[in-house]
C-alpha cells in the first residue's frame, strides 16, 4: 500500500502511552509536536484542532480501543435483537413501539464504491467466515464485469436469530442521477425492499433481469442507511479535473431526505483510501466531510475492504475491523432510536375515515363535472 507509514517515537515520548504502531498508516503524517497536541484534557479544546488533526485524533481513538474493544463489540452485534438499544422517550413503553423483527441496514453508493466488498468484510469480521465471498463484487470475476444487479439481503452474523440484516444494492451511475438514482431511492425508502428485487435502469438491456422471484421474500422497511463512497476516485477527480462532479453526486445521495432518521444523517463509509498517499487520504476525508457539511469524526468511517494481498484485514488491521463493527453498531443505535410508536385504534380509524372522505369528495367532484357540462351548454343556447 502507498500509505503504510509508521510513526517514529521521539526519545522524549512515553512509548507506553502510544498504541502499537503496526498498520497505523496515519502516524507519519503528524510531527511529534502535533501528536502531543492530540492529548487534550478539555473537550472544548477539540474545536481548536485543524480538520487534519481531528481526523488523526479519531484514528488514534480507534487504534487505542480496537485491541480490547473489537471482541466485545462483535459479541454485542451477534447477540443483538431488534430493539435492544431502544431507550424510553416520549412516555411510550417499548411494547407500544413499532419495532420490526429485524432491523434493516441499506448500503447505497455509486458503482465501484465497494458496497459488496464491504458486505464480504462484514461476513469476515462479524460472521467469522474468513474470506469467503458471500456478495458478488465487480472485481470478483476477471472475465465478466459482474456486479450487483438486484437487492441482496445478507445475514452477516450468520445467525439463525440475527437481529439485523444488511441490504446490498446496485451501484448508481454518475451520468443519470435524477431519473434512476433518486427514483430508486424513493422506491426503497417508501415502498420497502425485498431480497432478489430487480434494480432496473432505463438503459438496461433485455438480459438485465432477475433469474428468480422476489415476491416470496419478506418486505423490509429501511431503518438506517450507509452511503459508501470511493474516496480515492472522488479525491483524484478533484485534483485532476478541478471539478466537483463526483462530490456533488455523492452529496445528492447523502442528503436525500428519505435516508435520514430524524436529525441523524446516514452513516458515511469511505473506501479505497489505501490507493492514496497517507496525507492525501487524510485530506480527502476532511474535504469530503466539509463539502457534505458533516463532522470529520462522527458517523464517518475510513474502511479498507481488502488488503493488497486480497484478504480481509481483520488480523493485520484491527483498526479497520473495529471501525466497521462500530459503524454497524451505530447504525443499529440510530435504528432503535427512530422506531415509531404503534398505531392505536383511534389512529387507524382516523386514517380510514380520512381516506373514505377523500374518495367521497372525488366521487362528487366527478358527478359535478358530468352534470355541469349539459347545464352550461343549455345556458349558452338560451
Amino acid at each position: 500500500m502507498k500509505n503504510q507509514q509508521q510513526y517514529a517515537a521521539g526519545e522524549g515520548d512515553d512509548e507506553s502511552s502510544i498504541p502499537d504502531p503496526d498498520c497505523h498508516w496515519w502516524r507519519g503524517c503528524a510531527t511529534s509536536e502535533e501528536m502531543s497536541t492530540l492529548k487534550i484534557n478539555c473537550v472544548a479544546d477539540v474545536g481548536e484542532l485543524t480538520p487534519r488533526l481531528k481526523v488523526i485524533r479519531e484514528l488514534e481513538r480507534l487504534a487505542m480501543v480496537a485491541p480490547d474493544g473489537l471482541d466485545d463489540l462483535r459479541h454485542r452485534l451477534v447477540a443483538y435483537r431488534a430493539g435492544d438499544l431502544w431507550v424510553p422517550v416520549g412516555g411510550v413503553s417499548k411494547e407500544g413501539m413499532n419495532i420490526p423483527p429485524q432491523v434493516t441496514i441499506l448500503l447505497v453508493g455509486f458503482a465501484g464504491a465497494g458496497k459488496s466488498s464491504l458486505v464480504n468484510l462484514m461476513y469476515s469480521v462479524l460472521g467469522r467466515a474468513g474470506i469467503i465471498p458471500f456478495a458478488q463484487t465487480s472485481g470478483s470475476s476477471s472475465t465478466s464485469g459482474s456486479t450487483t444487479m438486484v437487492l441482496e439481503e445478507h445475514n452477516v452474523t450468520r445467525s439463525m436469530r440475527a437481529g439485523f440484516c444488511v441490504y446490498d444494492s446496485r451501484g448508481f451511475e454518475y451520468e443519470n442521477r435524477q431519473n434512476d438514482n433518486l427514483g430508486e431511492l424513493s422506491e426503497w425508502t417508501g415502498s420497502g425492499m425485498r431480497h432478489n428485487q430487480v434494480c432496473q435502469r432505463s438503459g438496461d438491456g433485455p438480459d438485465c433481469v432477475s433469474v428468480g422471484s422476489s415476491s416470496k421474500f419478506a418486505k423490509r422497511q429501511l431503518n438506517c442507511a450507509m452511503v459508501v463512497a470511493n474516496m480515492a476516485e472522488i479525491y483524484e477527480d478533484m485534483k485532476k479535473n478541478g471539478g466537483l462532479k463526483l462530490l456533488e453526486a455523492t452529496k445528492e445521495v447523502f442528503s436525500y431526505q428519505g435516508l435520514k432518521r430524524g436529525n441523524q444523517n446516514p452513516i458515511l463509509i469511505l473506501t479505497h483510501g489505501d490507493k492514496l498517499e497517507a496525507s492525501d487520504r487524510i485530506n480527502a476525508r476532511a474535504k469530503i466531510c466539509e463539502f457534505l457539511g458533516v463532522s470529520e469524526t462522527s458517523g464517518v468511517y475510513d474502511i479498507v475492504c481488502m488488503t493488497e494481498h486480497g484478504v480481509a484485514p481483520e488480523e493485520c488491521d484491527p483498526v479497520t475491523s473495529y471501525a466497521l463493527t462500530e459503524a454497524v453498531y451505530r447504525a443499529l443505535l440510530i435504528s432503535d432510536m427512530s422506531h415509531p410508536p404503534k398505531l392505536n385504534f383511534k389512529d387507524i380509524a382516523i386514517y380510514w375515515i380520512t381516506w373514505v372522505l377523500y374518495w367521497i369528495g372525488v366521487f362528487f367532484a366527478f358527478l359535478a363535472k358530468i352534470f355541469n357540462g349539459p347545464s352550461q351548454k343549455f345556458n349558452r343556447i338560451k
